[in-house]
């Protein structure tokens, strides 16, 4: 019994016990211990240990830290104050970022097309490769041995200089390692012999994965069956992974000391199978590299073969007229399966409005195109306008009806040539319509869907008896917007250094010393990239008289003073005689006085100009690509628009203050050489009519004699003071009523030009 309760004791206490064991174990192996010999003679029967140097000191706990001079006593320690020292601020490290969050996030393009073309073909075949993809695909860019001295226009051509065919090769792909391999996910490679259907070409990459090592394309055996494997053949164009090229990079050049073929397309079929193991495949997770070989004198008509029809590229291609050609047939045959989706998703729709809460009122017309516009109050009504077959009753000029021309006579002829051929869709073979006349057309711009047109056609009907009569039906269309796109721009930079030309006549001198005071402010003291350039204008009178009573000296002494003032800056100026100025005669002078890149702003002097406009006039202007012309903010009449009032020291630009003045080009930004490749289009017009040079302006020489974008829009930070030009008899009859309609609308709006009749009326009538 007492066995039993001393077990069952054990149990209940035993754990603890052994515990407490452990613990009192482990605390003594944390204790420091030493050979030195304890005494108890201290005071209080405290322990002391004496020290190596005979000293004695207080025992110290385990974990406690000794004193740093052991000769001192621990009640000798003087605590001591340690002022607090502010850090110097160091000079934060400079975070660089991406220019783009694409190339901070590792984000690359998708596809890379590279053309291999001659020195023989480069202008031919190549400018054809160049015009049926460029728009589909970027960048395009052609591999040639050597090329002639022009390059054509528009296209990005590498020359290898040596026309041996695998050095070419070679160097081709170098040049992809050197300057492309970490910003494309793919690489095309086409010879341009080669017709690829672009959009096929984009679609087929978007599905391929871009971590897989792949070489797709059209697989060859190699010449001989010596070697294992197969490449692809360059005449179908192939497709290789950024991820295979990088596994090929350091083996490059022992393809070239190793390997001998003398294809070049083979040599790099082998160079890929030696050393990375990859053979050409035509198909890969269910994708196909459809291609189609065409015969010599191959009627397209006639091709109706489902390998041509799926085909990504043709080969071969003899001229460029058959590559357009090929062009040609393949967008109409993705021009119809477009077509053909649209009628399928349009039914789609019809048969869901069925069951919807509103049934078919809620599927809108054109089924597909947003809705119309809902105006909210009488002043969002849409107006529309009514035209004929030859005029149109609402004109740029107020007029009350115009004749219809260029592109709006073109736009009502497509409209009705639409509606009866719809019409005749609808009621072939039991009708057939015919248009006699247009009796009304209507015609609106909805921003929300487009162009919206209303025709009252007088037609006649024929049935298949041959019986006809006139019937007059009403037909309603639609010319949708489009879905919007981005179009590639050439690159622009704001470093760009602007020419700025200032034309002055004797009429002109009141306006210099503001325009100096403006000028000097806002590109003189902040070091804008910009030289200021004079003309002065003379008569064959004044320029007579110049030694003796020079009319623009004054200003002269101006530039003089301001040069002094600013010792970096130079004012050139250019002296010009005239009888009739014009815009074209006074640029053919400074054209010649500046290289071709030169970017010119040509203003006048009455121009408040500043940096944020010289910096637009910079993105606007593009070489070969846009030339700008400004609308400036055209300050009104001070008398007319603070009549009784007094002139606020700035203008902002409010209703009353001024307007845009949109009858005015005489802005205008653009690039030498543009001006000189215009202008030398104009030299057998202006041979056979001398006067032409003075009827014309510079923004009508664009406009009629160049293929360039004219860029016209208002720009706000372009604003110029009221002024009274005087127009001039001599020139054209456009330009001399253009300057007249400019003088009308800049004295004052038409509110302030009512109160100032309405007080001179209260006054007679007084």
């Amino acid at each position: 019994m007492r066995l039993s309760m001393f077990i069952s004791f054990l149990r209940s206490f035993g754990p603890v016990a052994i515990g407490i064991s452990l613990g009192f174990m482990l605390s003594l192996l944390s204790v420091t211990w030493t050979d030195e010999a304890c005494f108890t003679d201290g005071p209080e029967g405290e322990e002391v240990s004496l020290g190596r140097d005979g000293m004695l000191k207080g025992a110290r706990k385990p974990n406690s830290i000794s004193s740093v001079n052991d000769a001192e006593s621990e009640e000798d320690f003087e605590p001591r104050i340690v002022l607090y020292e502010k850090p110097m601020p160091s000079e934060p490290k400079k975070l660089f970022r991406a220019k783009y969050v694409s190339t901070e996030l590792g984000i690359r393009e998708r596809l890379f097309v590279g053309v291999l073309t001659s020195k023989t073909t480069i202008n031919s075949l190549a400018v054809a490769v160049n015009r049926t993809i460029s728009h589909h695909l970027d960048p395009v860019v052609f591999f040639t041995g050597s090329q002639n001295r022009k390059v054509p226009h528009g296209m990005f051509v590498v020359s290898h200089g040596d026309e041996r065919l695998i050095w070419n090769m070679f160097q081709t792909i170098r040049y992809i390692f050197d300057h492309f391999i970490n910003d494309y996910d793919w690489f095309y490679f086409v010879q341009d012999d080669t017709y690829t259907e672009a959009d096929r070409i984009k679609a087929l990459v978007g599905h391929l994965s871009m971590d897989r090592e792949l070489y797709m394309g059209h697989p060859e055996e190699f010449i001989g069956g010596e070697m294992q494997g197969q490449y692809c053949f360059g005449g179908f164009g192939y497709l290789l992974s950024r991820t295979l090229l990088l596994r090929l990079q350091p083996f490059l050049e022992n393809c070239r000391n190793d390997i001998l073929s003398a294809r070049p397309d083979e040599w790099l079929g082998r160079c890929i199978i030696d050393y990375t193991q990859t053979n050409c495949v035509s198909e890969y997770m269910g994708r196909h590299y459809q291609h189609y070989e065409l015969g010599k004198n191959s009627d397209l008509k006639k091709e109706q073969s489902q390998e041509f029809k799926n085909a990504l590229t043709v080969h071969p291609v003899s001229d460029p007229e058959l590559m357009y050609r090929l062009h040609r047939h393949f967008t109409e045959i993705e021009l119809q399966k477009t077509y053909d989706e649209i009628a399928k998703l349009q039914a789609e729709i019809k048969n869901v409005s069925v069951v919807a809460f509103e049934g078919n009122r809620s599927a809108h017309w054109p089924v597909g195109i947003n809705p119309p516009f809902e105006p909210k109050s009488r002043f969002d009504v849409l107006v529309w306008e009514y035209f004929t077959e030859e005029e149109v009753y609402s004109c740029v000029d107020e007029s009350p009806k115009c004749k219809l021309r260029g592109i709006d006579h073109m736009d009502v002829a497509d409209v009705i040539g639409t509606a009866v051929d719809e019409l005749n869709k609808k009621y072939m073979p039991v009708l057939q319509l015919k248009k006699q006349q247009l009796i009304n057309g209507y015609r609106r711009f909805d921003p929300i869907r487009g162009m919206e047109y209303t025709l009252d056609l007088q037609l006649e009907a024929v049935s298949q008896k041959g019986h006809s009569r006139s019937i007059t039906k009403r037909v309603h269309l639609v010319r949708p917007l489009s879905w919007i796109e981005i179009i590639p721009m050439p690159y622009v930079t704001e470093a760009t250094r602007v020419h700025i030309i200032i034309p002055l006549t004797h009429d002109d001198q009141s306006y210099v010393d503001h325009f100096f005071e403006g000028f000097a402010s806002n590109a003189f003291e902040t070091s804008e990239n910009a030289i200021l350039t004079f003309l002065f204008i003379y008569d064959p009178k004044e320029a007579q008289q110049v030694n003796q009573n020079d009319i623009f000296a004054s200003v002269k002494a101006q530039i003089a003073k301001y040069e002094h003032k600013y010792p970096t800056v130079k004012i050139p100026w250019i002296s010009v005689k005239t009888e009739r100025p014009s815009q074209i005669k006074y640029m053919d002078i400074i054209s010649k006085k500046h290289p071709v890149d030169t970017l010119f702003f040509l203003a006048k002097v009455n121009t408040n100009i500043n940096s944020e406009f010289l910096n637009r006039c910079r993105m606007n202007a593009i070489s070969n690509w846009q030339v700008f012309f400004p609308i400036h903010f055209q300050d009104y009449n001070p008398d007319v628009a603070y009549h009784n009032q007094e002139q606020p020291a700035t203008i902002d630009l409010v209703r009353d203050a001024g307007h845009f003045d949109r009858n005015s080009f005489e802005e205008a930004c653009f690039y030498n050489s543009d001006f000189m490749t215009t202008r030398s289009r104009m030299v057998v017009d202006a041979q056979d009519n001398e006067e032409i040079l003075e009827s014309l302006d510079i923004y009508q020489m664009f406009v009629q004699y160049s293929s360039l974008h004219v860029f016209r829009a208002v720009e706000p930070a372009l604003h110029q003071q009221y002024t009274y030009h005087v127009c001039n008899s001599r020139l054209s009859e456009d330009l001399y009523h253009q300057c007249v309609r400019s003088n009308l609308h800049g004295i004052g709006s038409r509110s302030q030009l009512a109160m100032l009749l309405f007080e001179q009326e209260q006054g007679n009538s007084t």
